[in-house]
């Protein structure tokens, strides 16, 4: 057992005052993966203020912030549908200064511990996200069902 298991990892949701250090954290840790592809960022972060801010308002958007014995590590906004019980991980992120301790793993087995009635999980990560690409995948236990690529006409067009 690693010094790391022995602490506790908790969700809670965030409040309207948390938002603008979820967004900056989240952009901080995101930014790590996008300017070792792309070389520095010349369109603002990734994901862009508007686009967090309209997953934050989402119908059905729930925002919580990842607590590591208390101290807030990380975050994800999930989005929730009872009824379908179809729901997706829109954010996920761990700050860029706690990458690589296990938090991700214990935070992921914590969201679904709090939505035990999920029949389907859905997410999507750029294709150049290795990182999340191996999280999702090995780590998690999600498939990938689909691959956006320079041929595919309903790529998303947004360039770092």
């Amino acid at each position: 057992m690693t010094d790391l298991e022995t602490h506790i990892i908790a969700l809670d949701v965030a409040s309207e005052r948390d938002l603008p250090r979820f967004r900056k954290d989240l952009q901080e840790s995101f930014a790590i993966a996008a300017v070792d592809a792309f070389g520095p960022l010349r369109d603002g972060p990734i994901p862009s203020d508007a686009d967090v801010l309209a997953l934050f308002k989402a119908p059905g958007a729930v925002v919580h912030r990842i607590l590591l014995n208390g101290r807030w590590v990380g975050g994800a906004v999930v989005s929730i549908d009872e009824e379908s019980k179809h729901n997706s991980l829109d954010l996920f992120y761990v700050r860029a200064d706690e990458i690589g301790r296990g938090i991700g793993r214990r935070a992921w087995a914590a969201i679904e511990a709090l939505y035990p009635w999920t029949q389907v999980w859905t997410t999507v990560t750029p294709c150049f996200e290795r990182r999340n690409i191996h999280f999702y995948v090995n780590v998690c236990g999600f498939h990938i069902v689909e691959y956006h690529h320079a041929g595919n006409p309903t790529r998303p067009r947004r360039n770092p």
